[in-house]
């Protein structure tokens, strides 16, 4: 009887993959007929019949239905890998990255007129104007007071001059006199005009020099201790509006001491329980604007 021996027949790929072929599968295990060797015992005949017949042994050890022999092959392994990371690379650029969304996904398909994009904020300049001033121009915003909530503010060259954050406003009439040829500020007082003395503010207006300028914001009610000579100084400084100012009337003005004519600068609301804005007070009032500055001083 031929002698049999067991020889290992590697896969035709295992000369190019090197020593990474055992890992890629197992080789192929055979008998062969060898003259003049012992038989095989303990095999069954049945394997035996044909000394021509190739026997494979992995059959006695049945494989698990979800791995191969040998394991995985570390080349695909790395490929694997490698698709991982790019599918991961591309979707974070077309996504946006962490958190962005789909925007570069609609920057992609959408069309130049249909795209969204953000419009650019509105520039402010001095007091939060939309223009900036003219040269030898001071840049000013006076806002009255809301009811008796909100306080009036009065700001010039970006300089907030009375505002509650200042601590120095207060019900009646808060009054601002600047230097009309430097912009700086010369006094800011308020003067109640419920319950307190006129006289206080006539003794404040009074003595102005040419040139001065003066802002005024109202806050609650600036009328009602007011007297025909505090008129008449107000009407001098330039309003046309104050003969006519009344109990929690809102009312912004500016004004310079030696003007020929009526001031630009002027607004004024009547209170009204059919027109007004809040329970008993009227809307507050808002106003902007650039004032040359004066080019000498008297």
């Amino acid at each position: 009887m031929a002698g049999w021996r067991l020889r290992a027949v590697l896969p035709p790929w295992a000369a190019i993959a090197g020593p990474l072929a055992p890992r890629c599968g197992a080789p192929s295990l055979r008998l062969v007929e060898q003259s003049g060797a012992a038989g095989l015992t303990g095999l069954p005949l049945t394997e035996l019949a044909s000394p021509h017949r190739q026997a494979s042994l992995w059959p006695a050890r049945p494989a698990s239905p979800t791995s191969r022999p040998g394991g995985p092959c570390p080349l695909r392994i790395m490929a694997l890998v490698i698709s991982v990371g790019l599918t991961w690379l591309v979707a974070s650029i077309l996504l946006g990255g962490p958190g962005g969304g789909f925007p570069r996904i609609q920057q992609l398909f959408a069309s130049p007129e249909n795209s969204v994009t953000a419009e650019p904020r509105a520039r402010k300049y001095k007091c939060g104007l939309p223009q900036p001033c003219p040269e030898e121009h001071l840049a000013f915003r006076v806002v009255s007071g809301a009811a008796n909530v909100i306080g009036p503010k009065i700001c010039l060259e970006d300089r907030m001059l009375m505002s509650s954050v200042k601590d120095n406003v207060g019900r009646g009439l808060n009054i601002a006199l600047v230097n009309g040829v430097s912009g700086e500020l010369i006094e800011a007082r308020a003067f109640d005009m419920w319950a307190g003395d006129v006289n206080d503010l006539l003794k404040f207006i009074r003595p102005l020099h040419e040139g001065t300028l003066v802002f005024v914001a109202s806050y609650d009610d600036p009328a009602t201790k007011m007297n025909e000579e505090t008129r008449k100084l107000f009407s001098d400084l330039g309003s046309k509006n104050v003969k006519d100012l009344a109990f929690r009337d809102s009312w912004v003005f500016v004004g310079a001491k030696g003007v020929q004519n009526k001031s630009p600068f002027e607004q004024h609301v009547k209170n009204s329980k059919h027109s007004n804005k809040y329970e008993g007070w009227p809307e507050a009032l808002e106003m902007e604007g650039c004032i040359p500055r004066r080019t000498t001083a008297s």
